[in-house]
């Protein structure tokens, strides 16, 4: 008995887990093409059948093995030797061997943030460009810079897996992909010679407490009136959810891959509904000009809008001038059914249609005008201001008939995760539409679950950060809760005090130019240098006050770039712009001293401009400033006993002061 005892443990001991099937499932993010850290401990994961033995075995002779637990999870580590490959991976079960091909070992860097780390190399013409990208998309080719895009995810709860893929370095992988975090790369790997890996995780027009766990938010004591909003995040996803089934149960239209022309000519078996003889009677009435979300709610995709007008005997036979104000996004526009004009490409959501109509097509009396607008994201409809929307004889602008009022209009399609959904015209199955909540990426917490849990698991060098617009106006809050996340992060990493380099966010027209919320926003990121570890990219010159998502993306990564090569790299190299140091007062002058000046000081153009001066009553004048011994004398002839200076406290306010190197000083204020 005590021999069939030792026997059977024996078995077990050497079997070790079930030999039910394996069922090995990877996440995304562990797959051919991928980019591991080198000379560090990396996690190999994923799910299997519980009580399974999962062996990873890697080509430069790295091995290790898990059994899964009851909820199939396993985890293995394996070591990494210095950059190179590619390598082979191999994930075996009892009866399943997975390989990953075409590994890399080198340094991952994880890119996160709102809009402005969103902002694709290709831009989002024509009014948000990248500068330098047509030159940075037609040599990207290069197989040693690897990306991974995670794709817009929200959730309640910490999610183990995401929508992505890795990509070689190329032309299509760039395009869409962070400018921002490509050219950080990009100058990494310039610099270094060694394989970059960047994984993108950005949602524009987020605050930074959508990237903070739900723990570490209420430890804080932060934002407590919002966290039961979190809890309904669960009831919202699931009715959404329900949504998104009945969506699946239509004909779809796939977009194609972003060529610049996934836009145009598309059909949604609509053709007919810009015929004169469509039979419109059914239809709801929306009164023009307006977004359509204001009558039909949350909603992305195509709506046809018609109106019958009346032509006055003394503008027929003639060309006229078809005036739709700005159309948010794009359109289609067509008169008595004839196509007269279309605006297919992304990017002209505030630029006025104006489109001839050939007098061919113009008949006495009943005339019929149809446009479908399609719109991708945010708003879309018809927008223009009153009096915008007209019809004009081409060369007597005198001659005018209002089309202002009420218009038939009916969604056809509705766009969602990169498809279009068609709605059945006859039996308008439009109106049996959920109208459901559409979740949303503000609440604090869903992109931290949703977004960076799934990437957890994968071990980094460390992170880049490009937000704060959407906390502008909440400064003392942001100096709290920004350090907050990058903790959060760390702690969740495990990865004691990794490198978090972040942009100072550039000058923009908030309120006004001359307002300082936007001052105080920076200034509470400045503060957040504090944490160990941790630099900032100050971006006071690269600036279009007009528009918040500044074209200079070339230079925003490789600032980040010079604070990673500097001080994670350690390379002697200047990566930090003049820093406030201190100051002393002669009478009626301050003396200013920076650190990081031993290149010298420079002014912009030879003239410094936004210092500003204060005597005790706090109110500051505009300064007279210039560089005298590798300092900056600060006087006005309006403050007579000076105690404090500031420098581009204005929204608007653009660097004038830099060091030899080149880069712009922060701001600052100081009391003497």
């Amino acid at each position: 008995m005590r021999f069939l005892t030792i026997i059977l443990f024996l078995c077990a001991a050497l079997t070790g887990c079930n030999k039910g099937p394996s069922k090995i499932e990877l996440p995304s993010l562990i797959s051919d093409n991928m980019l591991l850290q080198q000379k560090s401990n990396v996690a190999i994961w994923g799910k299997a059948s519980p009580g399974q033995k999962i062996t990873v075995s890697a080509s430069w002779h790295s091995k290790g093995d898990a059994v899964t637990g009851k909820d199939g999870k396993w985890s293995v580590g394996i070591s990494t030797p210095g950059a190179g490959g590619p390598y082979t991976i191999k994930i075996e079960g009892a009866d399943t061997t997975i390989v990953i091909n075409n590994v890399l070992l080198g340094e991952v860097w994880f890119c996160s943030g709102q809009s402005n780390m969103e902002m694709p190399l290709k831009g989002w013409p024509p009014t948000d460009t990248v500068m330098h990208s047509a030159e940075a998309i037609s040599s990207s080719a290069d197989y040693k810079i690897r990306l991974f895009n995670v794709q817009r995810k929200i959730s309640s709860v910490p999610l183990d897996n995401c929508t992505g893929k890795w990509e070689i370095s190329s032309p299509s992988a760039v395009r869409p992909f962070s400018a921002t975090a490509y050219f950080f790369g990009r100058k990494l790997y310039k610099e270094l010679k060694l394989p970059i890996g960047l994984i993108e995780s950005a949602w524009g027009g987020t605050p930074a407490e959508s990237w903070i766990s739900y723990e570490s938010l209420k430890s804080s004591g932060e934002l407590k009136s919002a966290l039961p909003e979190i809890k309904n995040v669960d009831s919202v996803l699931i009715e959404y959810s329900k949504y998104l089934k009945w969506l699946e149960g239509h004909k779809k239209l796939e977009t194609k891959q972003d060529d610049g022309n996934q836009w145009k000519d598309l059909n949604f078996n609509d053709g007919n509904i810009s015929s004169n003889d469509f039979n419109d009677s059914a239809w709801h009435t929306m009164k023009l000009p307006q977004r359509f979300e204001n009558i039909i709610g949350d909603f992305d995709g195509a709506v046809w809008f018609r109106k019958k007008i009346e032509i006055p005997k003394q503008m027929t036979g003639k060309d006229l001038v078809l005036s739709l104000g700005p159309v948010d996004a794009m359109d289609r526009t067509y008169f008595n059914g004839k196509l007269i004009g279309a605006t297919e490409t992304m990017g002209f959501w505030q630029s006025p249609r104006n489109y001839i109509v050939p007098s061919s097509l113009v008949k006495k009396g009943e005339n019929i005008i149809a446009v479908r607008v399609l719109d991708t994201g945010g708003d879309g409809g018809i927008m223009g201001e009153n009096g915008t929307l007209k019809l004009t004889a081409k060369n007597n602008k005198s001659e005018a008939v209002q089309l202002e009022g009420e218009w038939k209009y009916r969604p056809v399609a509705e766009l969602n995760s990169n498809a279009f959904y068609f709605f059945d015209l006859l039996n308008n199955d439009y109106s049996d539409r959920l109208r459901p909540k559409v979740p949303q990426a503000g609440i604090p917490t869903v992109l931290y679950s949703g977004m960076v849990c799934p990437v957890i698991p994968y071990r980094i060098r460390g992170a880049i950060w490009y937000q704060g617009e959407a906390n502008v106006g909440r400064a003392d809050q942001y100096a709290k809760i920004f350090p907050l996340m990058i903790n959060n992060w760390r702690e969740a990493w495990k990865i004691k005090d990794f490198p978090f380099y972040f942009v100072q966010i550039a000058p923009y027209i908030y309120s006004n130019a001359d307002s300082t919320e936007l001052a105080y926003l920076r200034e509470a990121q400045n503060k957040t240098l504090k944490l160990a570890n941790t630099g900032m990219a100050v971006t006071l010159d690269i600036a279009t006050v007009r528009n918040i998502h500044p074209p200079y993306k070339l230079e925003v990564g490789e600032r980040l770039a010079l604070l990673a090569l500097a001080n994670s790299y350690g390379m002697k190299i200047e990566c930090n712009g003049p820093v406030y140091k201190s100051m002393t007062k002669e009478k009626n002058i301050i003396r200013i001293q920076f650190k990081n000046a031993d290149s010298g000081l420079i002014a912009r153009n030879g003239k410094l401009s936004e210092f500003e001066i204060a005597g005790a009553d706090g109110k500051y004048k505009k300064a007279i400033a210039k560089i005298v011994d590798n300092e900056v004398l600060v006087s006005s002839p309006f403050v007579i006993d000076p105690v404090s200076v500031r420098y581009c406290w204005r929204n608007g306010a653009e660097a004038s002061l830099f060091n030899g190197k080149g880069l712009p000083a922060t701001q600052f204020r100081t009391k003497y």
